[in-house]
C-alpha cells in the first residue's frame, strides 16, 4: 500500500463519543475518604465513521490512553455517552456488554504483557473464537490458521509459544486475535511504540492493508506524528483531558490552528539535515490533572495567551469547515487580540 489511507466510504457515524469524562478518585486517612480528583478525561466528544481512522495524540499523561479504555468500557467512565451503531454501550454491563464486545476489539501497547505465556499462539488466537462461537475444534483451528495467514505469519506458528517470537510478530499475533470475531471497530493502543521504526511500518502497513480489505474502523492511540499521520483520516489532539483541536490530517499538518498543535509538529524531526527546525519550545510544565488551571488548561505554557485565556474555558467548535479547535484566538476581535499578554 503506498503512502496515505483510503477516504471513508460513508459519513455515517460508527462509533460517537458525548461529553466522555473519567476522573479517578484520590483517597486518603484511615477510612479513605475522597479528597480531591484526576481528572484524566474531561469531556471529550468526537465520532468515527466506517472504514475510517481517526488518530488521538498528545503528550503521555492527557488522557488518550485512559479514553480508549473508556470507550471499551474495561474501566466505567464517570459521565458522558458512548454509542457504537447508535446504540449507547457505556451503560451496560454483564452479558449485554458481552455482546458488544464481539464488534468492538483492542490491540494493546505492549505485545510481551498482552500474550499468555502459557498458552500456544493457537490457542490465544483461538480464545475469543472459544468464548463467542459455537463452532467445532476443527473449524476453530481453519480460522486460527487464516488469521494467521491475514497478518503475515505461518500456520505453525499456531503451535509455538508467545516467546519464540520477536515483538514486531506477537503485535501480529494480538492483531490476529483481535480480528477473530470479525469486529467493526478496533481501539489501537499506541500498538507500535514498543517495537523497532523497520518493525512499526510493517505493522502500520499491515493495519491499513487489514482496513481495506475487511473495512475496518480504528481508534488509534500515539505519541508518534509520523505514525499518525501515515496512517488517520482525521487527528484530534488532546492536551491535559480535553481535545484541543479536531481536524482531517492533511490540514493539521499543513495548517495547525491551536498553539499546542503547532509545538507538537514542531517537534517532528526533519527528514532533511540542511533544514533548520522552527522549533517551538513551550515554557514550564504540563499542570496537574488533579487541579487543572482555570480558564484555558493551555494558557500556563501558551506564548499567545491573553486575559480572556486565563478565565474562560474555550469550547471546541468548528472555525472552519471539518476543523474544530478549542481556542479563543479564533473567535476573538483584533482589538481583544491586541490586548494579548505573552507569558
Amino acid at each position: 500500500m503506498t503512502i496515505g489511507t483510503v477516504a471513508p466510504e460513508t459519513e455515517t457515524p460508527l462509533l460517537e463519543v458525548e461529553n466522555l469524562k473519567k476522573h479517578f478518585p484520590i483517597r486518603k486517612g484511615l477510612f479513605s475518604q475522597v479528597v480531591g480528583q484526576v481528572y484524566a478525561v474531561d469531556g471529550i466528544s468526537f465520532s468515527v465513521a466506517s472504514n475510517e481512522t481517526l488518530g488521538i495524540v498528545g503528550e503521555s499523561g492527557c488522557g488518550k490512553s485512559t479514553a480508549g479504555k473508556a470507550i471499551l468500557n474495561l474501566i466505567k467512565p464517570t459521565d458522558g455517552q458512548v454509542r457504537l451503531e447508535g446504540q449507547r454501550i457505556d451503560n451496560l454491563s454483564g452479558a449485554k456488554m458481552r455482546a458488544v464486545r464481539k464488534q468492538l476489539q483492542v490491540v494493546f501497547q505492549d505485545p510481551y504483557s498482552s500474550l499468555n505465556p502459557r498458552l500456544r499462539v493457537g490457542e490465544i488466537v483461538g480464545e475469543p473464537i472459544l468464548n463467542f462461537d459455537s463452532r467445532s475444534r476443527h473449524s476453530r483451528e481453519e480460522r486460527v490458521v487464516e488469521l494467521l495467514e491475514k497478518v503475515g505469519l505461518p500456520a505453525e506458528a499456531a503451535k509455538k509459544y508467545p516467546y519464540e517470537f520477536s515483538g514486531g510478530q506477537r503485535q501480529r499475533i494480538g492483531i490476529a486475535r483481535a480480528l477473530a470475531l470479525d469486529p467493526k471497530m478496533i481501539v489501537c493502543d499506541e500498538p507500535v511504540s514498543a517495537l523497532d521504526v523497520s518493525v512499526q511500518a510493517q505493522v502500520v502497513n499491515l493495519l491499513m492493508d487489514l482496513q481495506q480489505d475487511l473495512k475496518l474502523s480504528y481508534l488509534f492511540v500515539a505519541h508518534d506524528l509520523a505514525v499518525v499521520e501515515h496512517i488517520s483520516h482525521r487527528v484530534a489532539v488532546m492536551y491535559l483531558g480535553k481535545i484541543v483541536e479536531l481536524s482531517d490530517k492533511h490540514s493539521l499538518f499543513s495548517g495547525p490552528l491551536h498553539p499546542y498543535t503547532e509545538a507538537l509538529l514542531s517537534a517532528v524531526p526533519q527528514p532533511s539535515p540542511r533544514r533548520k527546525p522552527d522549533r517551538i519550545v513551550l515554557k514550564g510544565d504540563v499542570p496537574s490533572p488533579i487541579n487543572p488551571p482555570k480558564g484555558c488548561r493551555f494558557h500556563t505554557r501558551c506564548p499567545y495567551a491573553f486575559d480572556r485565556c486565563y478565565v474562560e474555558e474555550p469550547p471546541l467548535r468548528e472555525v472552519q469547515p471539518g476543523r474544530q479547535v478549542a481556542c479563543h484566538l479564533h473567535d476573538e476581535t483584533e482589538e481583544t487580540k491586541s490586548s494579548s499578554v505573552p507569558l
